[in-house]
Parts: C-alpha cells; sequence; structure tokens
C-alpha cells in the first residue's frame, strides 16, 4: 500500500530517503552510520539533505567509496526502479548519470 504524503512536493525526497537508507542498510548497521557521519562532517549534508544535494551526495560517495561508489548508486536506482517500474529513463549521452536519473525521476514524480 502507498505511503499517503501530506506534502505532494515531498514524494521524491521520502522515497530517495528511504531507497539510500535501505541500500546503505544492507552493508551493515554500524557501516551506515559511519557513512552518514562522514558525509556530515566532510560534506555537510544529512540523511534528510540528499535529495536536495544530489550532486553532492553522488560526489561523495564516489570520492568515498571509488568504483563500489558507482555501484552503490546502481543499487539504489535498481531499489527505486523497482518501486516506479513504469517510470522509463534514457541517459542523454548514453551513459546511466546518476544525478541525472534522480532529477528525471524527481520530475516525475513531483511534476
Amino acid at each position: 500500500m502507498p505511503l499517503i504524503h501530506s506534502n505532494p512536493e515531498s514524494i521524491f525526497e521520502e522515497t530517495m530517503v528511504e531507497a539510500v537508507n535501505d541500500i546503505l542498510t544492507a552493508l551493515g548497521e554500524s557501516t551506515k552510520q559511519a557513512i552518514y557521519a562522514h558525509l556530515k562532517n566532510s560534506y555537510g549534508i544529512s540523511k534528510d539533505d540528499i535529495p536536495r544535494k544530489i550532486d553532492v551526495f553522488a560526489n561523495a560517495i564516489e570520492e568515498t567509496f571509488g568504483s563500489v561508489g558507482k555501484v552503490i548508486e546502481i543499487k539504489i536506482i535498481e531499489r527505486l526502479h523497482s518501486q516506479y517500474a513504469d517510470f522509463r529513463y534514457t541517459p542523454e549521452n548514453g551513459e546511466l548519470d546518476f544525478a541525472e536519473y534522480m532529477i528525471n525521476l524527481r520530475n516525475r514524480l513531483d511534476p
């Protein structure tokens, strides 16, 4: 059953925060908390800031984890795609771009 949103502008933000949290939880609770602390201390973004600072989040994940950062991004995208399977995204330059995907999903969820 879908969540009922009191503020329609928050659908994307809530959905993305849940997806990021789910993927990071798969790494273990202490690892997840360490990642959130690192994001806050090194990049100035909290868990709830992530949907509003997609580029900063993507850069932080890629800088922190190197090529594994891309895997984390793909897992987040897969999680979101399982929830919104009807959402179609075609990369502009033919390469999957995390921030571009998220912006397009935001435009779909919060028109």
